[in-house]
């Protein structure tokens, strides 16, 4: 009996390559939904997956690259306009007579959040779950542990570790572990039907103890920098983090200094889903270690070190006017995840939200303090 034909959207991407991959490897013929042939989606075509270039809001090629297909692995772009490409799928899905969708969203996602794209996750899921004829199963991971990596070149060239989350807590799953619970889901859509699952690492871990674990596997060590959000935000940017990305993660610095990815943390569900363990930080931080810009060489070090002073003085991205330029709608009352009634219903949580004034700025409310566009500029 043939197996089904899985499209993977997002499939150059952090989970979306290796989700290929691993269908690839046991026998599935994977459509890699790709917004452009490049050297990564030849990569995929050499391992035997078929290309379709599209991008996800034009609905007549997004409804091509579905025909033929049974299950989709779906991994929304990060843009403001991801509601408008997830009804086109959603169209296309069910046009296309889809018989599964595994679907990535936050563990944040919530109908007030401050941030748009947080919002726009929380719908999506919904729509996902209203789609006639379609199982739909969703991964909410928090933070990936991808995420506090993009700090691993100044750990490893100048022995420190930036951090604007206070004393919060994460358990940041890896790349690999969230596709292959994703991989599972996809194998058995009847077992894992309306379910949710939130892949995480096997253990909480503070500042300390990610950057101690980053000084083992470098062999030097690295101390945590408490940095505020302001500072964070440029430096991220200097980095080549996208102004899309930084318009959310100018708030999710709150939601974790509020303690959000601390709740229900860690779980089961890898164990559970795909039968291994989940990899712990230290083994997912020699993987980073490896890559060519984290080694320690002479000119990565001249390079960090010239990011290090000259980034406090260059301008910031101006995430005020961007929201401006956009028309971006906000909630009559913007609130961070902890404080949202829905989501603590929808996510079980009882306790009280763990309240922490955002660094630099102990006067003034946490949103406030987010919102505040002098720090953008």
């Amino acid at each position: 009996m043939s197996k089904p034909r899985i499209i993977v959207t997002g499939a150059t991407g952090k989970t979306g390559s290796i989700v290929a991959a691993e269908l690839l490897n046991a026998g599935y013929p994977v459509r890699a939904l790709v917004h452009r042939e490049d050297g990564r989606s030849g990569r995929l075509k050499e391992l035997g997956a078929e290309i379709a270039v599209a991008e996800m809001s034009d609905v007549e090629r997004l409804a091509d690259a579905l025909k033929g297909v049974q299950r989709a692995y779906y991994c929304p772009p990060f843009g403001p306009y991801m509601l408008q490409g997830a009804v086109a799928f959603a169209a296309a899905a069910r046009q296309a007579r889809l018989e599964q969708i595994v679907g990535v969203t936050q563990w944040l996602a919530s109908p007030a959040h401050p941030s748009l794209m947080t919002r726009q996750h929380w719908l999506v899921d919904r729509l996902f779950s209203m789609t006639p004829g379609v199982v739909h199963t969703i991964l909410n991971p928090g933070f990936f542990a991808d995420a506090y990596f993009a700090t691993m070149g100044p750990a490893v060239n100048l022995g420190v570790f930036p951090w604007p989350y206070g004393d919060s807590r994460n358990a940041p799953p890896s790349n690999e572990d969230i596709a292959r619970v994703a991989v599972e889901a996809l194998k058995d859509p009847a077992r894992h039907a309306g379910r949710r699952y939130r892949p995480t690492g096997p253990a909480l871990l503070g500042a300390e103890d990610m950057a101690s674990a980053i000084g083992r596997v470098v062999g030097r060590s690295v101390r945590v920098v408490p940095t505020p959000a302001w500072l964070f935000l440029k430096a991220a940017h200097l980095y080549g983090i996208s102004i899309d990305e930084l318009s959310g993660v100018r708030y999710y610095i709150e939601d974790h200094r509020r303690g959000a990815f601390e709740l229900g943390a860690p779980t089961s569900d890898v164990l559970e889903v795909t039968g291994r363990p989940a990899e712990d930080f230290e083994t997912i931080a020699r993987r980073y270690a490896t890559l060519p810009q984290n080694r320690w060489t002479f000119r990565n070090r001249l390079r960090e070190l010239a990011k290090f002073i000259v980034g406090p003085f260059l301008p910031g991205p101006n995430l005020e006017r961007y929201d401006r330029e956009l028309r971006r709608p906000i909630p009559s009352q913007p609130q961070f995840a902890p404080d949202s009634q829905t989501w603590r219903r929808e996510h079980g949580v009882a306790v009280a939200p763990k309240v922490t004034a955002s660094v630099g700025d102990r006067s003034r409310s946490p949103l406030a303090t987010a919102l505040d566009p002098r720090k953008s500029n």
